[in-house]
């Protein structure tokens, strides 16, 4: 190869690396666009889950406001979003409803899933007799709250105690577990 050949070689190869990281200066561009737009797009998700569960909670928490009453029992008082943290243990409740003798721990789903109902079952159910031990010698009733859920989640919940609200047109249809 000649001195002039190698010379052209090597200016062909540096006008083919311009180009080269021209071509990956637009592609970071365009990565760095469609991040954004991935981003925009979650957040979005985010809101519409959120906006669900914020619909459901509505739901039941008027319903049941209305009412006073579940499973054939009446309650004198209906909270909704309950926070309370102790000794390092913190947790929120979507409805708790309350009488003399009977408390229901309500959790609320859009959708509800079986992760749902073992969290409450475990975590929830726990941090609660924790958090609220002025109700531990009332009867303790769990409630799984939700517009949609699969029949074998029903039955899990109902053969583990909870009762199980689904809503059914404008009203709630309840499922009580058999009393064992």
């Amino acid at each position: 190869m000649t001195d002039q050949e190698l010379k052209d070689l090597v200016a062909g190869l540096a006008i083919k690396s311009d180009r080269l990281d021209a071509q990956m200066q637009r592609t970071d561009e365009q990565m760095k666009r469609t991040d954004e737009k991935l981003e925009r797009i979650g957040i979005t998700l985010g809101n519409i889950s959120n906006n669900q569960g914020s619909v459901a909670e509505e739901f039941f928490y008027n319903s049941l406001a209305h009412t006073q009453t579940l499973a054939g029992i009446h309650y004198d008082f209906v909270d909704k979003n309950m926070t309370r943290s102790s000794n390092g243990v913190s947790d929120e409740y979507d409805i708790v409803m309350i009488n003399g003798k009977n408390v229901a721990i309500i959790e609320v789903k859009y959708k509800a899933h079986e992760s749902d109902l073992d969290k409450l079952l475990t975590k929830k159910y726990e941090n609660f007799k924790k958090l609220f031990p002025v109700y531990k010698d009332y009867n303790h009733h769990l409630v799984l709250a939700t517009f949609s859920l699969y029949d074998d989640l029903k039955e899990k919940a109902l053969a583990n105690g909870v009762t199980v609200l689904q809503r059914k047109g404008d009203t709630i249809e309840s499922f009580v577990p058999e009393a064992a």
